[in-house]
């Protein structure tokens, strides 16, 4: 039997992507650089500071900034995101989410955030299910951001379990080459062209429940 389950936030438990869009595209405008909903999904799973690298390559400016105006417009991307994010409430969580958290929580697995986002823990309190979560990873505290394992590694040390013994959930491709390289048994929140036929996939999460975590487990 698995042991925890380590979740990724955007597209997963809340859906947060139309935000940071918005949000980047206001900063990309600013600076004169065109971004789309197409390029955004290259910005998805993508930490703050590799999704800005992406834009500024994007419009051929990254020899433009320099690190001190490259961490400003960070930081004013995630003040335009934090506004935004502001009306965020219980309303917001996906269908068949708190049902999955509090299942597990109830069967006694360990429940850890593995998200992207620094504003994890400000969302998770909007939505009032920060006492579901065992541990919430510090983004910046890794040393490499998705597609690499770290985020899932620290996920499954912070709530004390091996790796081989839980379950990730993502939306992102980024996010599931991540659990991938950790070890972990992936789950997909999509489609197989976006996210790979080798895995379990549902369509979205109103199909996420703690039977089907099971029985995918018990057929890995």
């Amino acid at each position: 039997m698995f042991k925890g389950v380590l979740f990724d936030l955007d597209g997963v438990i809340t859906d947060t992507a139309e935000y940071h869009f918005l949000a980047w595209k206001k900063l990309a405008d600013d600076l004169g650089i065109s971004i789309d909903r197409e390029f955004n999904e290259r910005l998805k799973g993508v930490s703050r500071e590799d999704s800005l690298a992406l834009i500024l390559e994007h419009g051929n400016k990254q020899d433009d900034i320099n690190t001190e105006q490259f961490a400003q417009l960070a930081k004013e991307k995630n003040e335009n995101y934090v506004e935004m994010i502001q009306a965020i409430s219980p309303k917001d969580i996906y269908p068949g989410i708190l049902e999955l958290l509090t299942d597990l929580k109830n069967n006694g697995i360990k429940i850890a955030l593995a998200s992207a986002s620094k504003n994890g823990p400000l969302l998770l309190d909007k939505m009032e299910i920060s006492h579901f979560f065992d541990a919430i990873v510090d983004p910046a505290s890794l040393a490499a951001g998705k597609p690499a394992p770290d985020i899932f590694l620290a996920a499954a040390s912070a709530v004390d379990i091996d790796i081989k013994e839980a379950i990730g959930i993502e939306d992102a491709a980024a996010g599931i080459q991540a659990i991938k390289a950790s070890g972990a048994l992936p789950i997909g929140v999509g489609e197989a062209k976006d996210l790979g036929d080798d895995i379990a996939l549902v369509p979205d999460t109103s199909h996420l429940s703690f039977s089907y975590l099971t029985t995918v487990w018990q057929g890995k």
